[in-house]
């Protein structure tokens, strides 16, 4: 007979344990719900394998002998039905091998009796972690932050100040690294913000080319310039009444600075060429992720400016700092890629998963985005498997030329060694390259050469 621990609420983690002795999961039953799981139990694996028709639980802990099936078939039948399940496997010293071989096979892990039960809690943290799934549609008080995946404690921090931050009208600084989610981060302060009805625009402030960011900011009139063919209003003015995010503002141009200062101060746009000022009410919020301190003591931002914009600073965590979030991200990826390519996909298998969490991710959550939907595009599984991951991940170490690019490289690199050889004297470096003068001098206005360049 299969038993529940009634304990629990029915939110808690749910977990099936399968022992064919009663005390040991009389005793793994009172310790798992004590550490707040809810925990079915099963004496043997087809026990188990009705058990988890009746309700799939989140994770399965194994003893591997049982009667009948054993715990390694047990994992083969798992594994065939639910692929993305995790197991955990308990084993005597007798049977650490099949275990081990169990591993290399997808098992999340094993343990050897006798076992420590924080080495066990610590277990099976891991391996829910590394199977959640992606969050669940959230709470109609978190609309606000809904495209924020997360449950890590370094987010929540970012989350509650967001949140703060939000019911004022101060302006805000996001800093953190590429790839981290500031604008995504300004969209849901925006959102939580009684600004929430009014326009969210987004303006890279490094993107656009200097001679038309001013244009493009404050608006312009006709005939301001050449192409300047009708009145343009600019961002400030599309924004007015809700939020304008100045995303890497950092790498403003300084004459551009000192005019967006005096828009903060006198909450008044004047387009290019015009002699009017407009009245705008609108919400900065400025992202970045260089650090300002150092530009200002350099002298490329302005420390007015940067008072202005730093009214309150919130910091994004990098993705390697909130590894606990890898897999609802991945998960929520994949379930939005596969709705795009059209592909019946369940999820990542569990050592894929693993090889996930602990990659190094310089490119933060656009990389993981980005591996993600080159697993989606190549794969020929409902499971992404562990290959798949660690060929999205792994970055070429030098780079690779095709024929004609390497031919053309050589080709131009023993030209300039002939040249600085021959200090520029075409004739002796014909003559070293075994080729006529009127041959040498094509070879060298293909690659753009010119000897009088390399003459002492």
């Amino acid at each position: 007979m299969s038993a529940e621990a009634p304990t629990q609420p029915p939110s808690a983690p749910h977990l099936l344990v399968v022992d064919d002795d009663p005390d040991m999961l009389r005793l793994l039953s009172m310790r798992l719900a004590a550490a707040g799981y809810r925990v079915t139990t099963a004496p043997s694996a087809e026990a188990a394998l009705v058990q988890m028709e009746a309700q799939r639980p989140q994770l399965v802990l194994s003893d591997v002998r049982l009667p009948g099936r054993d715990g390694l078939a047990l994992f083969g039948e798992i594994r065939r039905r639910h692929p993305s399940l995790p197991v955990i496997l308990l084993t005597a010293h007798g049977t650490i091998p099949d275990a081990v071989e169990a591993t290399a096979r997808g098992v999340f892990s094993y343990l050897t009796k006798p076992y420590e039960s924080k080495e066990l809690l610590h277990k099976i943290a891991e391996a829910l972690a590394v199977a959640a799934p992606a969050s669940a549609a959230p709470h109609a008080q978190e609309a606000w932050r809904e495209e924020i995946i997360s449950r890590s404690s370094r987010m929540a921090e970012v989350l509650a100040e967001a949140w703060m931050v939000a019911q004022s009208d101060a302006s805000v600084l996001l800093r953190g690294d590429s790839g981290t989610g500031k604008e995504m981060l300004a969209r849901a302060i925006h959102r939580a913000s009684p600004r929430a009805q009014r326009p969210f625009i987004a303006v890279n402030c490094g993107a656009i080319p200097e001679a038309l960011l001013e244009s493009e900011l404050f608006g312009h009139v006709k005939g301001a310039f050449t192409d300047a063919v009708a009145n343009h209003k600019g961002l400030f003015q599309a924004a007015d009444g809700g939020t304008l995010l100045l995303d890497e503002i950092g790498d403003m141009p300084p004459a551009l600075q000192v005019k967006l200062l005096r828009v903060l101060q006198e909450r008044a746009v004047r387009p290019v060429g015009s002699s009017q000022s407009h009245a705008v009410d609108v919400r900065i919020i400025s992202a970045t992720h260089r650090d300002l301190e150092a530009a200002m003591a350099a002298g490329q931002f302005r420390e007015d400016l940067y008072y202005r914009l730093n009214v309150v600073t919130l910091t994004l965590p990098t993705l390697a700092e909130r590894r606990e979030d890898i897999p609802l991200l991945a998960n929520h990826f994949l379930g939005k890629l596969a709705a795009k390519y059209g592909k019946r996909l369940s999820g990542f298998a569990p050592e894929a998963t693993k090889a996930l969490i602990t990659a190094a991710w310089p490119g933060n959550i656009r990389q993981l985005y980005n591996v993600a939907e080159q697993v989606c595009a190549l794969a020929t599984t409902p499971l992404i498997p562990l290959a798949l991951v660690q060929r999205a991940l792994r970055v070429p170490s030098v780079q690779v030329l095709t024929y004609a690019q390497a031919k053309q490289q050589f080709e131009r690199e023993y030209l300039v060694g002939l040249l600085k050889l021959t200090d520029g004297n075409v004739a002796d470096a014909a003559r070293l390259a075994d080729r006529n003068r009127t041959e040498f001098y094509r070879l060298l206005q293909k690659h753009e050469l010119t000897p009088a360049h390399f003459q002492s």
